[in-house]
């Protein structure tokens, strides 16, 4: 055999080689992100994020979700905590949501904080649920 044939086919073995750790790379970073989009607090999160009367008030009816939730969620005996990301697509605008997610007792996952990046600043989801929601503010017409 010639040096040639030698080199072509360890550089096969090779680029073989190397593409079989590319799929095993892909094929655990796919379950990763399935797992992430399809379980019990991202489904809580995305209801959430659905009915919240504040978040359709700035970008719309929400129409859709980006594809990949990432964060972390962290489960201890029969507690849990969740951070997850989720971008929001509305009607008017697509932003960056933050939901926070907790459950005791093996109870189902409640959120406990969610927030949106909106111009560069955090709007707070849960202010209307944990103060109430003041009042409007009316302007005194002037009497004369």
């Amino acid at each position: 055999m010639s040096t040639k044939k030698i080199v072509l086919i360890i550089v096969g073995v090779v680029g073989v080689l190397a593409l079989l750790v590319a799929l095993l790379v892909g094929a655990i970073a796919g379950s990763i992100a399935y797992k992430f989009n399809h379980n019990e607090a991202s489904d809580q999160a995305r209801a959430y994020l659905r009915t919240n009367e504040l978040l359709k008030r700035d970008i719309g009816e929400v129409k859709d979700f980006g594809w990949l939730v990432s964060g972390n969620i962290s489960s201890q005996n029969a507690d849990g905590d969740a951070t997850l990301y989720l971008k929001v697509i509305g009607e008017r605008r697509s932003v960056n949501a933050t939901v926070n997610l907790a459950y005791r007792s093996n109870r189902n996952w409640r959120v406990t904080g969610a927030s949106y990046e909106r111009d560069g600043q955090t709007v707070d989801l849960m202010q209307g649920y944990e103060t109430g929601s003041p009042p409007p503010v009316r302007k005194a017409s002037p009497s004369y």
